[in-house]
């Protein structure tokens, strides 16, 4: 009866102490490293005038930083279980801007079905031209508050090209080969070549 009480504990002690850390993984980061860790995700020379938006010490989105070139940073979103980093040119916020409403609408699925349409109604602007959106995530394990680097970190990087097709571009419309581009979206508004890091297949990530 002892030795089972004794595992019961020991249960009970490893289960609370994972939740300890899922919890504080959910913590909302300091501003400050909020920021380091954004601006990693951009090219070296925006990095310094990029916007960026992050949470507050109440967890709300807004402006961590207010920007001087044409640039945004997004901090991750603490409640995930990876810190996600993206950086984009403000001719492409109105698109992101609009998914992370509707995500917080609790339309996640629905999102690029409602963009589409609002997108086909005049009321939803996305570039016409080549637009990049950049990729940067890893652990907080594994993060480094000084610098906002990650020792495991890895990068995506995604073109968008509204109504390309890929026999056009000489891609292939699907994931083949790990780490070679392809078109995602074929022929759509929102039509964009990936790639990805090697080792993360058709994996896109939380942003789009």
């Amino acid at each position: 009866m002892k030795k089972i009480i004794v595992l019961l504990l020991l249960a009970l002690g490893s289960r609370s102490h994972g939740m300890a850390q899922q919890k504080a993984k959910r913590e909302v980061l300091p501003a400050a490293v909020q920021i380091k860790i954004a601006v990693q995700a951009a090219p070296t020379e925006f990095r310094e005038g990029a916007q960026v938006y992050g949470y507050d010490s109440e967890g709300k989105f807004v402006v961590l930083r207010a920007g001087t070139n044409d640039y945004i940073c997004l901090a991750p979103d603490y409640k995930l279980p990876m810190l996600y980093a993206y950086a984009y040119p403000k001719s492409l916020e109105p698109f992101m801007a609009r998914g992370r409403e509707l995500i917080a609408q609790g339309k996640r699925r629905e999102r690029d079905d409602i963009r589409e349409q609002e997108f086909k109604d005049g009321k939803l602007i996305i570039p016409q031209q080549p637009t990049m959106l950049y990729g940067y995530w890893g652990s907080l394990e594994q993060l480094n508050k000084e610098t906002g680097e990650m020792a495991d970190a890895k990068r995506r990087y995604v073109l968008y090209v509204p109504f390309a097709k890929a026999a056009d571009l000489g891609m292939a419309n699907k994931p083949t080969v790990p780490g070679i581009p392809w078109l995602m979206d074929e022929g759509s508004y929102k039509a964009h070549i990936m790639i990805n890091p090697a080792d993360m297949g058709h994996s896109h990530g939380p942003a789009k």
